[in-house]
């Protein structure tokens, strides 16, 4: 019978912040390759020229979605601190805004990156098959977290 126990480090250390921001992005990129893997191969409406592509747009789309949360996120903490009923509703327009307009800029920039090896097809050129897939990408990030959690 082996024993396991010298696998294991004498002291477990808990992670540190770079590490548990690594492990986030590649847990995020992991899952935005599956997301856009499975809407490659079951629509007709996303196209990815091959495995190593779509693991490298899988990676642009999880900075730029983390990069578009950031932005709106210091967007709206500023203006959290200004009053009025006026500035709740602007905020509420300007959150709007910031993630359906980034949309855009994530179609052009992968438009720039890849050119015809990344596609997505259909109405408002592509727009709305992008929103589904982003959609959906943020969707199974947020219930992997949860699950992870309910493990603890």
């Amino acid at each position: 019978m082996s024993d396991n126990s010298a696998l294991l480090p004498a002291i477990a250390q808990p992670p540190s912040d770079r590490q548990r921001t690594f492990l986030r992005y590649y847990t995020g990129t992991l899952i935005d390759l599956v997301v856009l893997g499975l809407f490659d191969e079951f629509s007709d409406k996303v196209w990815v020229e091959s495995f190593s592509v779509a693991l490298l747009a899988a990676l642009v789309l999880q900075l730029l979605l983390k990069a578009t949360i950031a932005v709106e996120h210091r967007v709206l903490d500023y203006m959290k601190s200004k009053p009025g009923k006026l500035m709740t509703a602007l905020r509420f327009f300007v959150a709007w805004l910031i993630l359906f307009g980034s949309k855009f800029v994530i179609l052009e920039a992968l438009a720039l990156t890849f050119g015809d090896q990344v596609r997505f097809e259909g109405m408002w050129h592509g727009i709305v098959w992008l929103i589904i897939v982003v959609v959906t990408m943020v969707a199974a990030e947020e219930l992997v977290v949860r699950f992870y959690r309910r493990l603890a």
